[in-house]
């Protein structure tokens, strides 16, 4: 072809191109997307970062190989805290401060007392590490500090604080509930319950000469003169958690001591009671198998059987926490009901 022939066919083409240009509408709507192309290759790694040392890590301080939980854990287990069925109590208002593990936390967090409890804990637990200490706080060893040690008021007896250092933890629940005087009317007591009384655990009143009738009791030498009273006695240096006391902790003041019976406070105590059962079975006011009976007393009388459950009952050291007071009461409680 010409040279002529190719310039007039390549402006034929030139003129049909912008003439389908001009006539072209508005560009349709774009097209699904295609699929993704293959990834691209991996960059370089970056640094190595150093691995955290055991030494490192504070949890470590508690949760390691030794027996430091786990030994406390089986002591824990044998104890009255760790057995029994008392903690499904924790449901109750009333009881919940005190029976739930779960709800002595939550009242003490609330600054509240075991009186100032308004709700149960509805899945009331036993008292347990939690309860007693301040457990995943700081995730360190001071988790093992104590949930409280504030000097406790003493709701049962207007105006009496409680103030025994590390034993003021155990006084926010072992304390008294009620005193009798508040039961006498016209010189007689209804005695409507077998579990009239104190209520269980007063052990912080009996230490410090209180909640007993007929008898002006006075603050024993373990509570003056103990530090830290109840946790002195009951877990020691060596962080005894069956609570149960050990003559080693008595050894340090009466170097002699074999047993709790030191002086035969405890003998004597022990004749004094069955003296005292004995006057109250023949008042009618024990069956022979020591089950209270039930019934307007005389107030003197129904003073007797209330030091009666006070000191057998309740407080249980058989004089250990107070033993001139311990004797005063039953030795009142006996000359009361036998006129001697």
């Amino acid at each position: 072809m010409s040279t002529k022939k190719m310039l007039v066919l390549l402006g034929v083409l030139v003129v049909a191109a912008a003439v389908l240009t001009a006539c072209a509408g508005e560009p349709g709507p774009a097209g699904p997307a295609g699929p993704a192309g293959p990834a691209g290759p991996a960059g370089p790694a970056g640094p190595a970062g150093e691995s955290a040392s055991m030494a490192d890590l504070t949890c470590t301080e508690c949760h390691n190989d030794t027996t430091l939980i786990t030994g406390k854990e089986a002591a824990w287990a044998e104890s009255v805290h760790g057995t029994g069925e008392a903690y499904v109590r924790g449901t109750s208002a009333d009881c919940a401060g005190c029976h739930s593990g779960g709800g002595f936390s939550a009242m003490v967090a609330a600054g509240q007392t075991p009186f100032e409890v308004e709700a149960g804990d509805p899945n009331p637990t036993r008292q347990d590490c939690r309860a007693c200490h301040e457990i995943h706080t700081s995730y360190t060893s001071d988790d093992w500090a104590l949930a409280t040690t504030d000097p406790v008021v003493l709701g049962a007896f207007e105006g009496e604080t409680f103030d025994g250092g590390k034993g003021n933890l155990c006084a926010t629940c072992h304390q008294p509930r009620r005193d009798m005087a508040a039961d006498v009317v016209d010189g007689v007591v209804n005695w409507s319950s077998s579990h009239y009384g104190p209520h269980h655990g007063p052990q912080s009143a009996m230490l410090m000469g209180l909640g007993g009738q007929g008898v002006e009791g006075k603050p024993a030498s373990h509570y003056s003169m103990v530090e830290d009273t109840c946790v002195s006695c009951h877990v020691g240096e060596g962080a005894n958690h069956t609570f149960e006391p050990d003559v080693a902790a008595c050894q340090g003041c009466h170097a002699d001591a074999e047993d709790f019976d030191i002086n035969g406070t405890q003998t004597e105590v022990e004749d004094l009671i069955v003296q005292l059962e004995d006057a109250l079975i023949a008042k009618g006011m024990l069956t022979e198998d020591l089950a209270i009976v039930t019934g307007e007393y005389p107030e003197a009388d129904a003073a007797a059987l209330w030091n009666f459950v006070y000191v057998e009952h309740e407080d249980k050291s058989m004089g250990v926490h107070n033993p001139t007071y311990t004797k005063d009461l039953l030795e009142w409680s006996i000359a009361t009901l036998t006129g001697e």
